[in-house]
């Protein structure tokens, strides 16, 4: 891996989409379990997948992981402590406001 360049790759994927009173989820899965990364980028090629309430569609596709460079991999884990930060300043107590 370079330390400034993005390499790629093309690899066969599965979409898994489901829309129902339990789930609302779009997946996809990597062929050969790739590991993807911090700042890595998964683009899947083909026509958009559209279910209607209560289905689930399964569909092979084409997708393109871009491999993020050593410095993309570092800024995304600091700017990954940065947000879950902010997630420690939301308060769940019981006040009321007036």
């Amino acid at each position: 891996m370079s330390f400034l360049s993005r390499a790629s790759f093309e690899t066969p994927c599965r979409v898994e989409v489901e829309l129902s009173d339990e789930f609302c989820r779009a997946n996809v899965v990597l062929a050969n379990d790739y590991d993807i990364g911090p700042g890595d980028r998964v683009k899947v090629h083909g026509a958009p997948i559209s279910v209607g309430f209560g289905e689930r569609r399964v569909v092979e596709r084409i997708a393109t992981v871009e491999r993020a460079s050593t410095v993309e991999r570092l800024w995304t884990k600091l700017a990954g402590h940065f947000e879950m930060a902010e997630l420690y300043e939301v308060s769940f107590s019981d006040r009321t406001t007036v």
